[in-house]
């Protein structure tokens, strides 16, 4: 990682002196082009530095004090950025941008579209498009619809939301709202998650019917998952195009469908029905690199291990290094730290509540969950409680944050 710009005491980025960025161009990036993977630039100076040398394990590039000019001018062809809300994402394509051809963006938040931003260009140029958000979407239409029909010539397409309305979407909605209105579209990709709010019983989708919906896509192989939550009087419908290949699967279910996510290294859960032994073996077997994982389900096991069913096997989950408890069960949490159900590695970073804490390890004494709880090298606690000897002594590789 390397900066190649001055930052003043008032936050003010300046460029480098002209000597200093002669020495540098000249004798030392040549040396080092081979370990670079991210370069730090002030504007004025990018064009010198990235003409010095080959870069050939850069993987990304930062930019302070560009202006709509110079974007113009570096990004004619292709772009990849993060952007902080959708409505950045439209500043740039309303004729900002508009002689892109591929863009891959990815959003952090997402707000209804600004009324200042009215634009609506058709974006010819647009060849690939990949956008990601992991936060929810409550204007579906009004925004990914309406944006994704500018890209008339679009030929490929990467999708991967999470929307929250009234109803599921399904692939007859891919269909009508996006496909037929892209003649030129030949690849498509999508991880596509929509939660269901005021739940209608009268409107319940079988999985069987959302799967029959993407008949006619093709050669694109496309998994679906749909699930009812009648205390909470909601649902969830996600579908995917297989192979996944995201890092991250959200809001897990006992109706997940199993299969080999290689790429997969954070995974949440969430039911209103209990995770058994059995399903925790499919998570494991399913994500075998799993490195964060989340969890939230207030309901009970049903078949909690005991005396007469110590055939079942130990579960290990090899490169987990995080798991939190958001709002879980105390079998949930016996799942994991009792050592008889689960063989956890070394250095785990632990998030859990203070008071189901206690209870599992029945006040920092039990046998059975210390091999485990002595794994723990960082052990974060919700709930205002004092530090006590015995707690420490429980975790003693652990680093304790309230």
């Amino acid at each position: 990682y390397l900066v190649l710009s001055r930052n003043l005491s008032n936050d003010v980025i300046c460029p480098i002196v002209d000597t200093v960025l002669d020495r540098f161009c000249s004798q030392i990036l040549p040396q080092i082009r081979y370990k670079i993977n991210f370069l730090t630039l002030e504007t004025s100076s990018v064009e010198r530095i990235l003409l010095t040398a080959d870069y050939p394990n850069l993987y990304g590039l930062g930019l302070y004090n560009i202006d709509e000019k110079s974007a113009k001018r570096f990004f004619t062809v292709e772009l990849h950025i993060t952007v902080e809300d959708f409505n950045d994402c439209l500043y740039l394509l309303n004729g900002r941008l508009s002689q892109l051809r591929t863009f891959y963006v990815k959003i952090y938040f997402f707000f209804l579209p600004s009324e200042v931003i009215k634009e609506k260009k058709s974006l010819p140029n647009m060849k690939c498009f990949s956008l990601m958000c992991k936060s929810e979407i409550l204007c579906y239409n009004k925004s990914i619809v309406s944006l994704l029909q500018r890209m008339t010539n679009l030929e490929e397409l990467a999708l991967y939301i999470f929307v929250g309305q009234r109803t599921c979407l399904d692939g007859n909605c891919l269909k009508n709202d996006i496909i037929n209105h892209l003649p030129r579209l030949n690849k498509f990709t999508f991880n596509i998650r929509s939660f269901i709010y005021d739940l209608d019983q009268a409107d319940l989708l079988s999985n069987e019917y959302i799967q029959d919906t993407f008949k006619g896509l093709g050669d694109i192989q496309v998994i679906s998952c749909v699930d009812y939550f009648p205390k909470e009087r909601t649902g969830q419908c996600h579908f995917y195009s297989y192979p996944y290949t995201l890092t991250y699967y959200n809001n897990i279910t006992n109706n997940f469908t199993d299969g080999l996510f290689k790429f997969v290294r954070e995974v949440s859960l969430f039911d209103e029905h209990p995770f058994e032994h059995e399903f925790f073996i499919r998570i494991a077997r399913a994500f075998p690199l799993l490195e964060n994982l989340s969890m939230i389900n207030q309901t009970q096991q049903k078949q909690k291990l005991n005396n007469n069913n110590e055939h079942l096997s130990i579960i290990e989950y090899l490169h987990l290094n995080q798991l939190r408890f958001i709002d879980t069960h105390d079998d949930y949490v016996e799942q994991f730290l009792v050592n008889t159900n689960t063989c956890l590695p070394k250095n785990i970073r632990l998030f859990i509540h203070y008071d189901s804490l206690k209870r599992v390890t029945n006040n920092f004494t039990r046998v059975a969950t210390r091999v485990n709880c002595c794994k723990i090298n960082c052990l974060r606690i919700y709930n205002q409680f004092q530090i006590s000897k015995r707690l420490t002594n429980y975790f003693p590789n652990a680093k304790i944050l309230i």
